[in-house]
């Protein structure tokens, strides 16, 4: 017997992927509780009181206006669950075929600001020497915090027209309004888009903007020497306390056992800063002093407690 609310599900399916294979872009129903959600901003939100540093977990800050905090995954079941939804994964199947990987899953806080600094473009992650087909790519955006200013823009059936790259405004010049999309929303907000559609992050950005963003494609398709180099899309980085009850198909799409982008002994090129070097001495210095005190501290009990 087929239920009114499994009707409402296949209708949504539908809907999802008959708009992401025409727009390149299409929002979902709500995939996570309030208290899921409640669970996840505040594991979210305690990666960004610190900059990650030796023992000190935290974000990464390699650009001025964004605050980056990788392998999310790691942080909260919800995380997970949202990663391998039964929504997310049968609009995936449909539009990138059976092959897919979740590859990456990655949010920031994007800070206050005026400047289009992440303007038009399309996400480039694989080689394209030589090769006229688009490989097919989709991420997974979910907003953290309610999004009133510096919302995703996306310019709709834009996708699959050419190779990803940086798009110069110039070149946008007819494209119409209603063409462009805007995603504001609450907190909760999931949208999936084709990311070789023309997209950017809206500007002025007025409030704080919380997201994560999740990466779907084949991983046997050959990446950019740029992501090589750089390891990006390496295996994904698993908290064994959220893995109960995974399908084989929830493994799959998380990765177990594939070692294709593995890098053994991996060691990235680029050389610590001189301010990294100044840090790291002086830190250094810092645990010998300590260390050297704790010692005098316990010779000197040893003295005068006989």
């Amino acid at each position: 017997m087929i239920t009114e609310s499994h009707k409402l599900q296949e209708t949504e399916l539908e809907r999802c992927s008959n708009e992401l294979e025409r727009d390149g872009i299409t929002i979902l129903p709500a995939l996570v509780s309030e208290s899921q959600l409640s669970s996840m901003q505040r594991a979210f939100a305690s990666k960004l009181r610190n900059l990650r540093w030796n023992n000190f977990d935290g974000y990464q800050k390699t650009e001025p206006y964004r605050l980056m905090v990788e392998d999310v995954l790691l942080l909260d079941q919800g995380f997970v669950d949202i990663a391998i939804h039964p929504t997310v994964k049968a609009v995936l199947s449909k539009y990138v075929g059976t092959k897919y990987e979740l590859t990456e899953a990655k949010g920031w806080k994007s800070l206050p600001t005026k400047r289009d600094f992440h303007g038009w473009h399309g996400d480039a992650w694989y080689d394209q020497n030589g090769l006229s087909e688009i490989p097919r790519e989709v991420k997974l955006a979910f907003y953290l915090t309610e999004v009133r200013s510096g919302a995703f823009n996306y310019i709709k059936a834009s996708h699959r027209k050419q190779h990803p790259r940086p798009v110069r405004s110039e070149e946008l010049l007819d494209v119409e309004s209603s063409q462009i999309a805007e995603f504001y929303g609450p907190a909760g907000t999931a949208f999936l888009f084709d990311t070789s559609g023309i997209h950017r992050q809206g500007v002025p950005m007025l409030q704080p903007r919380q997201a994560v963003f999740y990466n779907y494609h084949d991983p046997h398709i050959t990446l950019q020497q740029e992501d090589v180099t750089y390891y990006r899309y390496h295996p994904l980085l698993l908290n064994a306390a959220f893995l109960g009850g995974l399908t084989d198909d929830d493994r799959r799409v998380l990765g177990f056992g594939n070692k294709t982008n593995f890098i053994p002994a991996f060691e990235r090129n680029t050389k610590p800063t001189s301010l990294y070097t100044l840090f790291r001495t002086t830190y250094e210095a810092q645990v010998q002093i300590r260390h050297f005190a704790e010692r005098l501290g316990a010779r000197w009990r040893r003295t005068f407690h006989r």
